[in-house]
């Protein structure tokens, strides 16, 4: 038995991508979940969701995906579609006229965007993304999802059914932990889930939500500066954590995540030598518009391009 259903186009995808920008969309920083296959494209889960996505075979840009055999497809299709095409985002309305290296950054990777993710799943990948790299934080969130998370399929589970992924070579995943379900797992569990002292914050922060049902939903879809103030008060959670969190969870492009990335590039592109965080955030808002956060990711992206290339 075929574990996989058949390849087929990502159905309303008003935009096309090569290898490299999709590499850079699912394995870039932004989501953590996301792993490469090694016959190209990459294989992933959020929110209940298992898939595989490619570029087309026709060279003509399209994506493509591959439920599993369990799944029904329309319902996988509708729910990548989503995660993919992301907040609404119009490259074309940033300064790159009058910027030449953001000019030169959408170039470089055309196409590239936001992906729309669960925010209480996102608020968890960045409270455990505190000095880490991405293959840390992968490892983290794997570690969460095998001991803490269910599985999502049947076949990893004890329902009896025939499909066995182990024996079709397939990769069992597990959702993350909900925030209500962390709520019930000790610190020494999740501190044996390699998390370290990111174990408290995400123990201190699921007691709070657990205490405040409806806290995420009404920090969602507050307004930028409300929603950025609600989340600096959860343990762990400062400035470039909380702008992660609702650019990539909640859709909220005014946010300028400053990292060490962006530090660097700011000094370097745009003459920001000796600038604060807090400083070069208000410079991105302010630079780039209503959709900094978009531009953030495509220096981001060719910063990062940039390093790779001098090594």
């Amino acid at each position: 038995m075929n574990a996989w259903h058949p390849w087929q186009p990502v159905p309303s995808l008003s935009r096309s991508l090569s290898a490299s920008v999709l590499a850079e969309l699912l394995d870039g920083g932004q989501s953590f979940r996301w792993h490469a296959l090694p016959e190209g494209g990459f294989e992933g889960a959020w929110c209940g969701h298992h898939v595989r996505v490619r570029p087309s075979c026709s060279d003509s840009g399209a994506l493509e995906f591959s439920a599993p055999a369990w799944a029904n497809p329309a319902v996988t299709a509708t729910a990548l579609r989503t995660y993919l095409a992301g907040p609404p985002a119009d490259p074309d309305s940033l300064p790159w006229r009058s910027d030449p290296h953001l000019a030169t950054c959408l170039a470089a990777f055309p196409g590239l965007s936001i992906l729309r993710q669960p925010f209480g799943e996102t608020l968890l990948g960045f409270v455990c993304s505190a000095t880490k790299q991405i293959v840390q934080i992968k490892q983290m969130l794997a570690l969460l999802a095998t001991r803490h998370g269910q599985p999502l399929h049947p076949a990893g589970t004890d329902s009896g059914s025939d499909l066995r992924p182990l024996d079709l070579g397939i990769r069992i995943f597990h959702r993350l932990p909900t925030w209500p379900e962390l709520a019930a797992v000790s610190v020494e569990q999740l501190r044996a889930c390699a998390l370290g002292f990111r174990a408290r914050h995400v123990a201190g922060i699921a007691a709070r939500l657990s205490a405040e049902p409806d806290w995420l939903e009404t920090t969602e879809h507050a307004p930028y500066a409300e929603a950025k103030a609600r989340l600096l008060t959860l343990p762990g959670v400062g400035e470039k954590v909380a702008d992660c969190v609702l650019l990539f969870g909640a859709g909220r492009l005014e946010a300028f995540p400053v990292d060490t990335w962006i530090i660097k590039a700011m000094a370097r592109r745009y003459g920001l030598e000796g600038w604060g965080p807090a400083q070069v955030a208000h410079f991105g808002r302010t630079h780039f518009g209503l959709q900094a956060g978009l531009a953030q990711q495509y220096l981001f992206a060719y910063e990062r391009a940039a390093a790779r290339l001098r090594v």
